[in-house]
């Protein structure tokens, strides 16, 4: 081949591998140690299998450079294994970070446990998925997260961003309500994946899509310029959007499992920083919706 030819493939090359990047960088860690099985290797086996499912899947339409994907972790812990059936019984971490703007600081964009991981997988299984047909469990799963990290993560760099990934989410889910799991079901349960993608997207619940565009993208993403404008627009998105959501809806859990993963971050922004009048605003809103994180809150006002 000629050197004019060569450059024509390495810009095709180039071109194809820019345009068609995956979105998701996930590691799986899958703890077994309950279960006291000594042959090991299908473990092994399914974290390798989900880690290329997951990783090698370009889940939209969407153009993702290496360095833009979303680094996310998977922590499954197996509570119980039958090899007789294939089955697992497991409960997982689901953890997403984004990167804030001009800084080497990493936020959690997303960190929740699913309590009825369940599924089942025999060692050296292919995993295939079509979102129309939702008929396997495990790649459900992953799917369904999948979607809902990469729906809140264009949420936070353009209002409502994330829309159709969402929409795509809560198909999924709609499409799963076969699945002889737990999990999938409205009324199952407040927290279980039915409610987080059906509340999300709730209308209703629209101030707390904007929460993720004002509190990373202006909020955020501006303190490496400026830290009070910043902190400034997060206090305005906490005011304005997290309180909000949660007096619109009071019995979604969103705003609590947000403020969970938030409650660290939250009190470093303010501890010792901001006016009182700021400081007692934000410590309301965050004691009000929840008082189980106290000890974080606490920390605002010092």
């Amino acid at each position: 081949m000629d050197a004019k030819r060569l450059l024509l493939a390495a810009v095709a090359a180039f071109i194809v591998t820019a345009s068609h990047g995956q979105e998701l960088q996930a590691k799986i860690n899958i703890n077994h140690s309950k279960v006291g099985v000594t042959d090991v290797s299908v473990f092994d086996n399914l974290q390798q299998t989900l880690e290329q499912f997951v990783n090698d899947r370009q889940w939209t339409d969407l153009q993702f450079q290496k360095n833009e994907r979303i680094v996310c972790n998977f922590n499954i812990t197996v509570n119980k294994y039958d090899k007789t059936n294939n089955t697992f019984e497991c409960t997982a971490t689901i953890q997403a970070n984004r990167p804030v703007y001009n800084s080497q600081y990493n936020s959690t964009l997303y960190n929740n446990q699913d309590a009825n991981f369940n599924f089942q997988f025999a060692q050296f299984d292919q995993l295939n998925f079509n979102e129309d047909v939702i008929d396997n469990q495990l790649t459900a799963l992953f799917a369904y997260y999948a979607y809902l990290i990469i729906g809140i993560n264009l949420d936070s760099f353009a209002p409502m961003g994330g829309t159709d990934v969402l929409q795509r989410c809560l198909n999924l889910v709609n499409n799963a309500q076969n699945l002889e799991f737990t999990g999938w079901k409205s009324f199952e349960d407040s927290k279980n994946r039915f409610a987080i993608i059906n509340d999300y997207l709730d209308e209703a619940m629209k101030p707390f899509r904007q929460l993720q565009y004002d509190y990373y993208r202006t909020g955020l993403d501006e303190m490496a310029s400026n830290v009070e404008r910043g902190r400034t627009n997060i206090t305005a998105a906490l005011e304005n959007d997290l309180k909000k959501a949660h007096e619109d809806k009071p019995l979604s859990m969103l705003p609590q499992i947000w403020t969970d993963y938030k409650r660290d971050e939250l009190a470093n922004i303010y501890k010792g920083k901001g006016t009182q009048k700021e400081k007692e605003s934000v410590y309301n809103i965050l004691f009000g919706i929840n008082a189980s994180q106290s000890n974080s809150w606490n920390k605002i006002k010092e």
